[in-house]
């Protein structure tokens, strides 16, 4: 999701209330270090025990026994526009690929997150439950059970949370099949990541979908309150929506039936986006509509059909008043036969939105030509941007995203739609857990966009504009670690600072630190290695150490388990005969190189480093000499480390 979609959090960034209540620190005996060093970055129990498994290794590649769960969705679902109710029916065909016997299977209900009870630490609408008329497992209806001992045959509605008790356990390797009728009003515009406004529709996380459960802490059943996003598993899709004819459909997955929903006109100058590399118009003001862009339907009906294969999610928006533009991006070898493969980059928007969306289409498709080399190849054989309600703000999902319409400028609809297109790759592809790790995805994302941006606009200074963020949070006192769940800090300034911009700048740091090349290389690595798998933050720690050659323990230790800052000085200089004494202060607590530029008098610079272990070792302060004719120390004059105060790096004759 796109920071900018988040009100106030900016301002947050710059004002939080406060820093956190400390607790004064006992005096330091005359014997102790005179700063502290970092201890290891200790794995939980839970990932000792995977990799004792043989789940994962501590080379950041999964292990030889990795599994995931699977499941098969079949939807039928509609809409009845003049209430906004959706009613559906689904099934699910869940396979248990662990070693475990499962007695108990949980699904997120996310679209209760909008009822009365709900457990919530975001703003939402209030509307009303999901209602379910059918609750059954392997064939057998479920009576509804209570609070308290599971009894085989009931299911439970828990807030955003359903606990399926079967008749008898799911044994390893077996399937069973659920099935689920239901309704619910899809949320007004000013809804969480979605909504309708009864002209343009996006609809998410509305149908029973099963929780993850995975190798290292088995079921995940965290719900989903509203500040962080979600944790899901890889599935099969097969989804039929019945729509008002006129509604123009955008989805996850490919479209199985165009020749029933699209007219001919429609579909060749689809097939003319796929081929082309300047933006076609597919639908223009003078095409909407049944009989035009759509098909009549029958009784002013249309059943749009649409399959997906191995993706986290499934997700639609609408709308009767759609423009649709769409160009050929070049993705690289994404099927691995050797030729360069393409995706139909394409934006849905409504007049309304201005202007600035005229281009959306041009920005779709270099954003994931872009990212397609940078990262690698992206997948799938369309991504769609789709204009929606101020409630999608910005929004990802596998193969669609959704943004609000009005933005200040092309430079920030640019940014949005690159940040949202680069969350294909983190999460829809490498499947991490949202709800205790978004930095995990949308940090990694928000450095990517910087990428992009950079590209896109030469000279624009994305990673610069994140290090000023973090910075100027950081000052404040108000950070909490990165480790810390996410949706458990405490403040909307302190999830998006650790979500997005420390994260993002902490990638920035690490590839100064270790060099483009190895950072490059653990970034691709870890991301192929655990695409269409859930990796741990340990994944991700132990895959840059393989990249690095190194063991980088104090780094994460300090960077993601402490909220300690850097501040590298100058802290003196003194002559000694032909040379300059220089002492050289570590004024923060957290431990980085020493990059120095020296400057002579004929214009020369030397390169010196001070290795990190003088820090580790418990100094504060080293001194070196520096001979010859000497006119300026300069402490990082690249700013590749986020310094909180530049001010103190720089002493010149």
């Amino acid at each position: 999701m796109s920071l900018r979609t988040v009100p106030l959090l900016l301002l947050l960034a710059a004002c939080a209330g406060g820093a956190p209540m400390q607790t004064p620190l006992p005096e330091r005996s005359a014997a102790a270090p005179a700063r502290p060093r970092p201890y290891p970055a200790w794995e939980t129990p839970a990932f000792r025990r995977a990799v004792e498994r043989g789940t994962r290794t501590r080379t950041g590649a999964p292990g030889p026994k990795y599994w995931t769960q699977w499941a098969a969705y079949r939807i039928q679902a509609s809409v009845d526009p003049a209430t906004a109710v959706l009613t559906g029916e689904e099934t699910i065909t869940y396979t248990n690929r662990s070693p475990d016997t499962l007695r108990t299977l949980w699904l997120q209900i996310s679209a209760n997150a909008y009822a009365p009870e709900a457990l919530r630490n975001d703003v939402f609408p209030i509307t009303r439950a999901v209602q379910f008329t059918k609750v059954q497992a392997a064939g057998q209806d479920l009576a509804e059970g209570r609070p308290g001992p599971a009894r085989p045959g009931t299911y439970i509605v828990r807030a955003q949370q359903m606990r399926i008790v079967p008749a008898t356990p799911l044994l390893p390797g077996q399937s069973i099949q659920l099935a689920f009728g239901w309704n619910y009003p899809i949320p007004p515009e000013n809804a969480q990541r979605g909504g309708q406004d009864g002209h343009t529709w996006l609809v998410s996380y509305w149908y029973p979908q099963m929780s993850v459960y995975d190798d290292v802490n088995g079921w995940q059943i965290d719900p989903y309150r509203g500040q962080a996003e979600f944790y899901m598993d890889y599935a099969d899709y097969d989804v039929q929506l019945t729509l008002p004819a006129d509604w123009l459909v955008a989805a996850t997955g490919e479209l199985a039936n165009p020749e029933q929903v699209l007219t001919p006109q429609t579909r060749d100058r689809l097939a003319q986006a796929r081929r082309s590399a300047t933006p076609v118009h597919i639908v223009t003001a003078a095409d909407r509509g049944a009989g035009k862009a759509t098909q009549a339907g029958t009784n002013g009906k249309l059943t749009w059909h649409f399959t997906a294969k191995n993706v986290r999610d499934f997700t639609w928006a609408a709308s009767a008043e759609y423009l649709w533009d769409g160009a050929a991006a070049v993705v690289g070898d994404a099927t691995g036969d050797g030729r360069a493969d393409t995706a139909l980059a394409d934006a849905m928007y409504r007049p309304e939105a201005g202007p600035l969306w005229v281009r959306d289409a041009e920005y779709a498709r270099h954003s994931v030509q872009f990212l397609s080399q940078y990262l690698w190849p992206y997948p799938w054989s369309h991504m769609t941007v789709v204009q929606g309600v101020g409630g999608c703000g910005g929004m990802e999902y596998p193969m669609l995203t959704c943004i609000q319409a009005e933005w200040p400028d092309d430079t920030t609809l640019y940014e949005v739609t690159v940040h949202e297109i680069a969350h294909m790759w983190f999460p829809m592809m490498v499947g991490s857990d949202e709800r205790r790790a978004a930095w995990m995805d949308e940090g990694n994302t928000q450095f990517d966009q910087s990428q992009g941006m950079q590209d896109f606009y030469p000279g624009f200074d994305d990673e610069a504009r994140n290090r000023g963020i973090y910075l100027g949070f950081s000052r404040t006192g108000g950070e909490f670690p990165v480790m810390t769940w996410s949706d458990w800090q405490p403040t909307g300034g302190s999830f998006g600072i650790a979500s997005y911009f420390k994260q993002a700048t902490i990638l920035v740091t690490l590839r100064s630190l270790i060099g483009d090349e190895a950072f490059k290389r653990g970034l691709q690595t870890y991301g192929r290695n655990w695409m269409y798998k859930h990796p741990q933050p340990y994944d991700y720690f132990y895959a840059f150490n393989t990249a690095a050659g190194r063991d980088l323990d104090w780094f994460w230790r300090s960077w993601y388990f402490e909220t300690w800052q850097l501040d590298q000085a100058i802290g003196g200089v003194t002559p000694r005969g032909d040379a300059l004494e220089v002492t050289i202060q570590d004024k923060g607590l957290l431990p980085m190189p020493v990059r120095l530029a020296i400057t002579r008098g004929d214009g020369t610079v030397e390169r010196r480093e001070i290795p990190v272990d003088v820090w580790l070792a418990g100094n504060d302060h080293t001194t070196i000499t520096v001979p010859g004719d000497v006119t300026k120390v300069a402490i990082d004059p690249e700013n590749g480390f986020p310094d909180i105060d530049r001010t103190n790096n720089v002493w010149s004759r």
